[in-house]
């Protein structure tokens, strides 16, 4: 203060005027304050003064401590507090550095003003000689230390975590800072946190029972519906087992009357049999009587007449023992059979339960029940309708247990890599087959020739050339000389088998068409999709595509569903099976979800049921119907090829990249059988070459127990199911 007191001085002097002392008096006391409020950690004192100094009550000049703390955390002023609360915001702004706009750390002044963080400015200087704020001349040498700026930085950076700490981390901070607590305040302080830590301690200990009430209550909960759903179950079983019981009952009455009608019968027979041997015998004895008396045949004929009944007699005996072995063979067979159905059942288990309870739960709150006449249900009165099905299933699934080859075709050089067959097809009769693949030839064979004869080269009884590999054919169902192909450049062609020309070629595909097929209810119809992602749907008459439908991935297979021509369902690389109505194109009528590689193929076992392959060696069944998925079929390898896809009303049949054929039940996710290719010769020279062949194409012959079968060698196999 002692160069205010002079300036008042110097002031007093120079004006000679008391009222102007005054007023400049007071305008230096009020610059002083701002530096003293500045300077000091209690602000009140300073105001205090103040007004004491300009009331004249005290005409000394007030000392101040610069470096005065408060006593006690109660002696800093609410109000002050507050205030500094409300004027952070401005005063953030005024602590930031120019340049890196963050809190000054380590405040240097430079001789034009400026303050910076010492390494920012220091930084920069190493790059410009001037100042960022005003561009100033400027050097190392003309740095200095901002103490004060210093100090309302800790202050500011105190105020700013006292506001954001807890309580407790604020209490612990008074204590470092030499707050004094006495030993009365510390115990009371401690009773009050041993009360609240056994308050919270309550508090814990209530919810970790209610939330383990809440456990306990929900897991009884999803046992009891368990139980409810097991007793459900055994009901369901119980009453299916008295229904089974009652039939084989009514099964074995019926076996018995047979057995006592056969019984009869043979008595009849043998009863009547001895009685004319006897007849015989007497008018054999008169005859011969009359016949010596009348010196006809002599007695050595007599005899050996007698001795050719006996050999006639012990015929008769032994042709019956023969029956009787045969029956006891066929029955040991018989019982062989079931032994190795069992087995089946035991081993398919877990699946065989599922599929019955799904059955059966289905359909048990339904007491009205439409059927569809199949010749694999077998109806009878009492039976539940769920049971029928089941038993349906169970029959079928039983019934085989491997693939038997009954004739193979092959197609050229065993080796040779243009082998590869990428679609085979029956035509509507099941007579006629075709083949196609990446020789550029769609071959026609008789299926009877091929049965019939024996050798492994068989002669195409019709052979077409075409321009490009072909990709996927398709009989058409009406039109029985009809068949349609697809190729690598895009082509869908509609052949004439008869004459062995083509009769239309559509070449809209700008890239490969990957799949082809005619629609079952409207023979002039036909739809394709390519790797340009067009779906195009054709008609015979016209030579122009009637539809064409954009998606955004490859196309790379499509099917007609079999009760409609307006339906349609396309396996795209983008993972999902797209329905359509080709009524209208906008947008699906759903997106199946599920597979996660690309689909490439699609086939429909009937109109509700679909079908899809797809490259993440997987098979699902889908309902599109309900739009649902119905179950998925494992146990074949398929990473990157094309290796076929064909269904009937029960089974599904696909290749694998092992040079295998996988059969599957559709309501069983594990196959019932596999059948691999080639001889043991070739296996082991697929073992020493990495196994690179695979299963390419796969064709059921409706809905027989046949199939066609042909892999990437140009090998063609006839399979049929077997027990």
């Amino acid at each position: 203060m002692a160069w205010s007191v002079f300036t008042l001085r110097k002031e007093n002097r120079s004006f000679g005027s008391l009222s102007l002392f005054l007023s400049k008096f007071y305008f230096i006391l009020s610059r002083n304050f701002v530096y003293l409020s500045l300077h000091t950690s209690n602000p009140k004192t300073v105001t205090k003064n103040m007004e004491e100094f300009s009331t004249g009550t005290d005409p000394r000049v007030p000392a101040v401590k610069p470096d005065s703390k408060p006593s006690s955390l109660e002696e800093v002023p609410l109000e002050a507090a507050s205030a500094a609360v409300s004027e952070d915001a401005e005063v953030d702004k005024d602590l930031l550095c120019p340049i890196c706009m963050q809190i000054i750390k380590d405040a240097f002044l430079t001789s034009c003003g400026h303050s910076f963080c010492y390494m920012c400015i220091i930084t920069h200087l190493r790059n410009k000689s001037d100042c960022p704020c005003c561009s100033q001349f400027l050097t190392n040498n003309q740095l200095f230390p901002n103490i004060l700026l210093d100090k309302l930085l800790k202050k500011t950076s105190a105020r700013q975590i006292s506001k954001t700490a807890s309580p407790v981390e604020q209490f612990r901070q008074a204590l470092q800072q030499g707050y004094e607590v006495t030993i009365k305040e510390l115990d009371n302080l401690l009773s009050l946190l041993a009360e609240k830590k056994r308050k919270m301690e309550q508090e814990e200990a209530e919810r970790n029972m209610q939330i383990l009430l809440d456990f306990l209550q929900c897991l009884r909960k999803q046992k009891v519906d368990e139980l409810n759903e097991i007793q459900t179950d055994l009901q369901f079983i119980k009453e299916d087992i008295n229904s089974v019981e009652r039939h084989r009952v009514d099964l074995y009455r019926a076996r018995d009357r047979y057995s006592v009608k056969l019984r009869m019968l043979g008595d009849d027979s043998s009863t009547r049999k001895p009685w004319s041997s006897s007849m015989d015998k007497n008018n054999s004895g008169i005859v011969s009587s009359s016949l010596n008396i009348r010196g006809g045949m002599p007695a050595g004929n007599l005899q050996n007449k007698k001795i050719d009944g006996k050999t006639q007699l012990s015929g008769h005996v032994s042709q019956r023992k023969d029956a009787l072995s045969g029956a006891d063979s066929q029955g040991i067979n018989q019982s062989g059979l079931s032994v190795a159905r069992k087995k089946r059942i035991h081993a398919q288990f877990n699946d065989l339960q599922e599929c019955y309870l799904q059955k059966r739960r289905q359909l048990a709150n339904q007491l009205h029940i439409k059927q569809e006449s199949d010749k694999n249900v077998i109806h009878r009165e009492g039976y539940n309708a769920g049971l029928a099905d089941f038993q349906s299933v169970l029959s079928t699934f039983t019934q085989y247990s491997r693939l038997r080859v009954i004739a193979e075709v092959r197609l050229g050089d065993l080796f040779h890599s243009a082998n590869i067959v990428s679609s085979i097809e029956f035509d509507r009769d099941d007579e006629l087959f075709a083949t196609a693949g990446v020789s550029r030839r769609i071959k026609v064979f008789d299926l009877s020739m091929v049965l019939n004869e024996l050798a492994d080269v068989h002669c195409p009884v019709v052979e077409m050339s075409t321009r490009s590999k072909l990709s996927c054919l398709s009989w058409n169902k009406h039109w029985k000389n009809h068949i349609a192909s697809s190729d690598y450049e895009g082509i869908v062609t509609v052949w004439d088998v008869t004459t062995r020309q083509s009769l239309m070629e559509y070449e809209e595909h700008e890239k490969r068409a990957w799949s082809v097929d005619f629609s079952r209810t409207d023979p002039s119809m036909l739809v394709s999709g390519s790797d340009d992602c067009k779906v195009k749907v054709w008609c015979t008459k016209q030579e122009a595509s009637v539809i064409n439908i954009d998606m955004k991935a490859n196309i790379c297979c499509v099917k007609y569903n079999p009760g409609s021509s307006n339906f349609i369902a396309v396996g795209s690389a983008d993972h999902h099976i797209h329905y359509y109505d080709l009524r209208n194109i906008s947008s699906p009528l759903h997106v199946f979800s599920g597979h996660k590689k690309a689909v490439s193929y699609v086939k429909f076992l009937s109109e509700n049921e679909l079908a899809s392959a797809s490259t993440d060696s997987t098979l699902r069944l889908w309902d599109v119907k309900e739009n649902l998925p119905l179950r998925t079929f494992k146990g074949h390898t398929n990473e990157k090829n094309f290796v076929g896809l064909t269904v009937n009303s029960e089974y599904i049949a696909c290749g694998s990249e092992t040079n295998e054929v996988y059969v599957y039940h559709k309501e069983i996710s594990k196959p019932v059988t596999w059948h691999r290719f080639g001889s043991q010769e070739m296996e082991d020279a697929d073992e020493d070459g990495g196994g690179s062949h695979f299963i390419s194409a796969v064709c059921w012959k409706s809905d027989s127990p046949t199939m066609l079968t042909a892999n990437s060698q140009g090998t063609i196999k006839v399979l049929v199911l077997a027990a």
